[in-house]
């Protein structure tokens, strides 16, 4: 996190610890933006968000109760925006409920033909005490929301509501409310009003910064006007794990007093000329000997590789730190083709620290050593331009308005319907060059996979095959091989889907609330109280369902818990007669995991929320 510890190696926040709410406060509503993406990470996120928090994300993919309510619990308050075709694909099945992500997650394309690449969350919590104010969080960092193990940085910034819009914020508004219009397929139902309240806020915020700087500003680039770029300055240090001749030619350039100093990646170093090279004091790379375990996984492995982007310069008598997703290249710094975000922070050095004190032999710069041009064998060209061609085709599959179309078919052996899916071009796509484009949903594995490549030239529907109603999703994972090179790629993507039929919600949801203990485990998540994280870890544990009544090892009675929540009002009540509902929703399966006692209890809760409100109305 960024603060006076700056780039300081031993001093590390994890990624979810930013998302956690302050005390006294719960999660209310976000929008974030990143490159790139997991499904098991996006799938984390609303648990952690609106449930509980896990010292790791494997451990919240192991409770699909928890996954579910947490995703039910934050449906239309969050939107995930990222680049169109960078979702990470698996050649495994993934999780059925990756299908719920439907509703947050949303493909982008930079307007300027780049790639669409900030890093940024945006959120508000409410007060559990009503006389509190709400409070707003902005965190811009270089980290996609993946499993990715690198060094990267963050800034966190908290604030509160005011009554007038404060000029420093509007880049971060304007962002914002620019983000629905750069969806590929359109965007889920609300996500306009989200993204306009949410921008509406942070145009209002009055943020506390982190001691000891005293003044902060906002840039974002690849949305029209000047792209940001470091200013001239005394001394100038620049950390980027990408970066080209071009800009390293500018970025040596900048600075008045001595050459600056640049920490980056070997592979990318190699092919920069020596003569570019010469115009820094120092240019490192991170030294793999010096990586230390970070915490956040239970086996904990040591960070590997780096991806921070930062750059540190002195101005007089002050340092200002930016940091952002922004790299040392000419996308993100002199085209402005990518879409990029940073955040500047600025006090006096004395306080903040010089160049040297951040990136030297005190600060991050341990963890460094020279740079050897010798030690990397540059990128075969042939390489390069295979990859070019592939990146270029996956550009054509997520921009070539794909749509998915869900057809009713023949029933399995046991009577079970089946789904047959097809994938429409709307006109016939080129695709030159490529050997093979395979695709299957997600979460039905490699082994279903077509080859589409033909159909798809052709202009003509492909057959994706049958599948059951639980396994309908519109995220499908596609593998382009090259026609020449042995090289391929695999990414997901999500298409609109004609057909999707209304009761594939329940089918999932009878999918994980398969058995009468895990109704009752899944009743004591909508019952646990907003800002009880604990409540609801116990909750989601396995194996809590002792008894008719009892959901939790702490043996605390239902019964009980659906009282105190009548006399609170009765929403989360209402939660379980909208959950009762959808799983009688269904495909016909006999299979009833609501125990025949509990029913005969709702039927009297039931009468009593319709007498609350019908005296509500009055």
């Amino acid at each position: 996190m960024l603060n006076r510890h700056s780039l300081d190696p031993e001093h590390r926040s994890l990624y979810g610890a930013n998302l956690q709410p302050p005390a006294g406060y719960v999660f209310d509503a976000a929008v974030a933006t990143t490159f790139s993406l997991d499904f098991e990470t996006g799938l984390a996120v609303p648990v952690s968000l609106a449930l509980f928090a896990a010292e790791n994300r494997d451990d919240i993919l192991t409770h699909p109760l928890a996954l579910l309510e947490g995703a039910e619990r934050i449906a239309g308050r969050l939107v995930v925006f990222t680049d169109a075709g960078h979702i990470q694909a698996s050649t495994r099945p993934h999780s059925r409920l990756c299908s719920l992500l439907e509703r947050i997650i949303v493909e982008v394309a930079a307007p300027q033909g780049g790639a669409f690449h900030p890093k940024m969350w945006a959120l508000r919590f409410t007060p559990l005490r009503p006389q509190d104010p709400a409070r707003l969080r902005l965190l811009i960092l270089s980290r996609n929301l993946t499993r990715d193990r690198s060094w990267d940085i963050a800034a966190t910034l908290d604030g509160v509501i005011t009554k007038q819009p404060k000029a420093v914020n509007r880049p971060v508004a304007d962002f914002l409310r620019r983000l629905p219009d750069l969806a590929t397929v359109g965007v889920p139902d609300g996500t306009k009003t989200l993204v306009d309240d949410l921008a509406e806020d942070m145009r209002r915020a009055e943020w506390s910064l982190p001691e000891p700087f005293q003044s902060v500003s906002f840039a974002v680039n690849g949305l029209g006007g000047t792209p940001w770029r470091p200013e001239p300055c005394v001394r100038l240090g620049v950390v980027s794990p990408f970066c080209d001749d071009q800009t390293l030619s500018m970025l040596a350039g900048l600075a008045s007093a001595e050459k600056p100093i640049f920490i980056g990646r070997s592979d990318e170093l190699a092919e920069v000329p020596g003569a570019t090279l010469d115009g820094f004091d120092r240019v490192a790379v991170l030294d793999e000997m010096a990586a230390t375990e970070d915490g956040e996984e239970e086996d904990a492995a040591a960070l590997q590789g780096l991806h921070a982007k930062a750059f540190i310069a002195e101005r007089g008598w002050d340092t200002a730190i930016t940091v952002g997703s922004g790299n040392a290249t000419r996308p993100a710094l002199l085209t402005g083709s990518n879409v990029e975000i940073f955040i500047t922070l600025i006090g006096k050095r004395s306080r903040v620290g010089s160049v040297e004190e951040i990136l030297g032999d005190k600060g991050f710069g341990r963890l460094t050593r020279p740079f050897v041009r010798d030690e990397t064998v540059a990128a075969d060209a042939a390489q390069r331009a295979a990859e070019a061609r592939l990146h270029q085709a996956q550009r054509e599959i997520c921009r070539s308005g794909l749509t998915l179309r869900c057809e009713r078919g023949e029933h399995t052996a046991d009577g079970a319907p089946l789904w047959r899916v097809w994938l429409i071009p709307s006109e016939p796509l080129p695709l030159t060059e490529l050997g093979a484009l395979r695709v299957w949903p997600i979460t039905r594995g490699e082994g279903h996979a077509r080859d589409v490549l033909k159909p798809l030239r052709q202009g003509q529907p492909a057959d994706l095959g049958a599948m059951p109603l639980v396994d309908l999703t519109r995220f499908l994972a596609c593998h382009l091989t090259d026609e020449t090179e042995d090289l391929s790629i695999l990414f997901s993507t999500g298409l609109i889907m004609e057909g999707l039929p209304a009761e594939r919600y329940a089918a999932i949801l009878r999918c994980v609330i398969d058995s009468k203990d895990a109704f009752l485990r899944y009743l004591r998540l909508l019952l646990s109280e907003l800002g009880d994280p604990f409540a609801a870890a116990l909750a989601a544990q396995d194996g809590s369902g002792q008894g008719a009544w009892r959901a939790a090892s702490d043996d605390a009675p239902i019964l009980e818990e659906m009282v105190r929540a009548f006399c609170r009002g009765g929403d989360q009540l209402r939660a379980i007669e909208r959950l009762i509902a959808r799983l009688e929703t269904g495909d016909g399966d006999d299979t009833d995991p609501i125990p025949a006692e509990f029913r005969a209890l709702w039927n009297t809760f039931r009468i009593a929320l319709a007498t609350q409100d019908a005296a509500h109305a009055e």
